[in-house]
């Protein structure tokens, strides 16, 4: 039976569980934190790094008030500071039909969320002399050897178009200003250009069947140039991009949570993803195909299941500039280029309203604050951001040497602005800012 989670908890026991959790945490009482601590994650006390644990319990509160007021059915959250974490968090419920809780390590669906972890492996094959960064795809997949431009932007008339003015480059394909467009696109679902039944050989295909949207290099535009890369991962590794991912980068992050697929005792991990109706959380599938089988498409834009901790260690990677545990899986070179707008000046801003005004776009396929006054919630200028369309985001700041990620299941993924709010709250912790 489908209902909304609005159990009303008794605040003097939840603060006694928040703290014995806690406890818990820093006594590494738990398997699952002597595994993270094996990754060098160790748990402290937040302030000696310079923040407020009661600050951050104010951020656990929120997370639950917005479980009891029914905006999410359930939250993972975690926050590092100089790669210690302070803060680690589940809560509410990961099934409420079957009223199962919330666990440390479920398994989200992270949408865009993947797209960096792609991107990661490009700059990998970046590090080996695979391509260069202004190469022609047409080298690699010749598909795109003479695609043409819509006319009008806004057609779905693909007989409507012009030759191609340049050519589209692996940096273009980076920093979404290919000329490709978002899967969502009415003109994309017209021409079945992305379907979780065709293979990954098989999208490219449709993706350069189609016309660009626009002139490569001329305008920013968020779309699927994160699957078009997976490919390209394969063309230069010669390995199926999933297989790459894991013996390259999953492998030897520890990142065992992070799959295209859950299967077996897997799937009992994932959290159901919830639709808000009416005033009640009902269960809702964005696939046609669910996450626990095997999909024909692995798609590298927005494939990946992940959980709260994995991520964290793949942002805590990035924020240390490419090495994790002593174990270098990108040059310091390379990873300052993560750092970097790379969005060309002719395509710029990348947006016309809200946090896309103050944003570039980098050739490690991040968004970059680069003006923090057009944000809506605290971030500092060079913090490398963003999120996924279930109800996941994640922040490496590397100002303030923190790294912030939340996950829930939600669609839309505002779920009452609870991202928001824990941003607010955990900024507010920091008291010895830099």
């Amino acid at each position: 039976m489908s209902r909304k989670f609005s159990k009303e908890p008794d605040r003097r026991m939840m603060q006694i569980s928040i703290s014995l959790r806690r406890s818990f945490f820093l006594l590494c009482g738990l398997v699952y934190c002597n595994q993270m601590l094996a990754q060098s994650f160790p748990f402290v006390g937040a302030e000696t790094v310079g923040m407020s644990s009661s600050q951050l319990a104010a951020a656990t509160e929120s997370l639950q008030q917005h479980i009891d007021d029914g905006d999410i059915a359930g939250v993972v959250a975690a926050v590092a500071r100089d790669g210690k974490i302070v803060y680690f968090e589940s809560l509410g419920q990961m099934d409420l039909e079957q009223e199962k809780p919330m666990i440390d390590n479920a398994l989200f669906r992270t949408y865009s969320m993947t797209r960096q972890i792609t991107s990661l492996a490009v700059l990998q094959m970046y590090d080996q002399g695979k391509f260069k960064f202004d190469d022609p795809i047409k080298m690699y997949l010749p598909e795109f050897e003479s695609q043409r431009v819509l006319l009008d932007s806004s057609s779905t008339d693909i007989s409507q178009t012009k030759p191609r003015a340049n050519e589209i480059t692996v940096a273009h394909l980076l920093t979404h200003t290919s000329g490709l467009g978002s899967r969502s696109s009415r003109l994309y679902r017209e021409n079945n250009v992305r379907n979780k039944n065709i293979t990954l050989d098989q999208m490219v295909k449709n993706a350069a069947r189609v016309p660009l949207f626009q002139d490569p290099g001329t305008e920013f535009r968020y779309g699927i140039h994160a699957t078009i890369l997976g490919k390209l991962v394969e063309v230069w590794s010669g390995m199926p991009f999933d297989r790459y991912l894991e013996n390259e980068l999953l492998d030897p992050l520890g990142m065992d949570s992070t799959m295209f697929w859950a299967e077996g005792s897997n799937a009992d991990r994932l959290a159901s993803l919830y639709r808000p109706i009416d005033g009640r959380l009902l269960p809702h599938q964005i696939e046609n195909i669910p996450f626990t089988m095997k999909p024909k498409l692995i798609e590298g834009g927005v494939g990946l299941l992940s959980s709260v901790m994995d991520y964290m260690r793949f942002s805590q990677l990035v924020l240390n500039r490419g090495v994790l545990n002593d174990n270098r899986l990108l040059s310091a070179s390379t990873a300052e280029l993560i750092y970097k707008n790379a969005v060309p000046d002719q395509a710029m801003p990348i947006g016309d309203s809200g946090y896309w005004l103050g944003s570039g776009w980098t050739l490690g396929g991040f968004n970059l604050v680069i003006d923090s006054t057009a944000y809506n919630f605290p971030v500092s200028e060079g913090t490398i951001w963003w999120d996924g369309s279930a109800g996941t985001r994640y922040f490496i700041d590397p100002v303030q040497g923190t790294v912030i990620v939340i996950m829930a299941q939600i669609s839309p993924s505002r779920g009452g602005g609870f991202r928001e709010d824990f941003t607010h709250l955990v900024d507010a912790a920091i008291t010895e800012r830099r």
